[in-house]
């Protein structure tokens, strides 16, 4: 490999994260685009520069999977809105690796044993690696956590907080239709919390082992609170006493007590009943150990560019593993197994893969 080596990359699904992640590999110094799939018929055949904002690249959006495997691309930015096993599997056997921000591959010992064993059975026969990020989970549940826990020789808990202030958020399917805001407390769906168990439970375990400390079991409560009086939020009205806040936590549990935790708080207004605890929008993450720290993460925009802005994070991680998941062993890769991702923001792929391959 030498310094001029690119990635071949195929952009799968052109949601929010998927666009984002469109934009940054054209632009990416060591990938250049080769396909791009979308599950829109109005997107088919448009050019994918013009489907993220960019100018014309040449490559026409399909949604023929047989012209994605034709192509031989190096990997594959997985982003859709679910996960089809059957597809993964036929990309993998293909000899396209796998970079996705869908969740089911973070700790391969959560999932189906069933499904698992048929993706590393696709990697073996095409030599390649699937591997799960993004920004949360992954990067503040994966990536931030063990490298804070590299300072440390005891560890007796550490607890991880995400916030977002979403009064400025003008999505009302979002947080009304989906998120449950402005509902009676009484009509809010509480299996909300399991599926947090599902989204961030593989992350806490991973995290546990990779320390030495494996969990016995993962447990997912939440809570709601509700606005004092009647709120206007940039998506809509929240009338009083309905649902304006709600936290969900993730407890990683070891002998009986919290060892790891996840806590998400998103909230539309701070005047809620009960008070909750409520930070700026962004992460916080609190060690006790023997190296004790608390580290606070905010993100530095406006509010009002949340949903211009938050998918980057998670885009971006995701298309600067690309070298990296490329370079790896074949099979389902965590962030145990792989090198740091860090981002090559000059020209050629990072330097560790062009040390290391010649």
């Amino acid at each position: 490999m030498n310094e001029t080596a690119q990635y071949r990359v195929v952009q799968w699904a052109t949601g929010n994260i998927g666009t984002r992640s469109l934009h940054g590999v054209i632009e990416h110094p060591a990938l250049t685009l080769a396909g791009l799939y979308v599950y829109s018929p109005d997107k088919a055949g448009r050019d994918a520069g013009e489907l993220c904002g960019l100018g014309v690249t040449g490559v026409l959006a399909t949604r023929d999977m047989e012209e994605i495997l034709a192509l031989k691309a190096d990997c594959v930015l997985y982003m859709p809105q679910a996960c089809d096993f059957d597809d993964v599997c036929r990309l993998l056997e293909s000899g396209a690796n796998i970079v996705t921000t869908r969740g089911e591959f973070h700790h391969p010992a959560s999932m189906d044993p069933v499904v698992r064993e048929r993706v590393e059975e696709a990697c073996r026969r095409g030599g390649t690696s699937i591997h799960s990020t993004g920004s949360s989970p992954g990067f503040i549940s994966e990536a931030v956590p063990l490298v804070l826990a590299s300072i440390q020789r005891r560890l007796e808990g550490l607890a991880i907080e995400e916030y977002a202030d979403l009064s400025k958020r003008n999505s009302p399917v979002l947080l009304f239709d989906l998120m449950g805001f402005g509902t009676e407390p009484a009509n809010f769906d509480p299996g909300r919390w399991a599926h947090g168990a599902q989204s961030f439970g593989p992350s806490l375990r991973l995290v546990a082992e990779g320390l030495g400390l494996p969990l016995d079991s993962v447990e997912a409560t939440g809570e709601v609170a509700v606005a004092r009086r009647t709120t206007q939020i940039a998506a809509g009205t929240i009338a009083a006493g309905t649902v304006a806040a709600q936290r969900m936590r993730v407890l990683g549990l070891r002998g009986g007590e919290p060892l790891i935790s996840f806590a998400a708080t998103w909230y539309c207004t701070a005047d809620l009943e009960p008070s909750f605890d409520i930070h700026p929008t962004g992460w916080r993450l609190t060690v006790d150990g023997d190296a004790p720290l608390e580290v606070e993460m905010r993100f530095a925009f406006p509010l009002e560019d949340m949903a211009e802005r938050t998918p980057g994070y998670t885009a971006n991680r995701a298309v600067n593993a690309v070298p990296i998941v490329c370079a790896a062993a074949p099979g389902i890769r965590t962030t145990l197994d792989l090198p740091q991702i860090f981002g090559s923001l000059g020209e050629g792929p990072p330097t560790f893969l062009r040390d290391r391959t010649g």
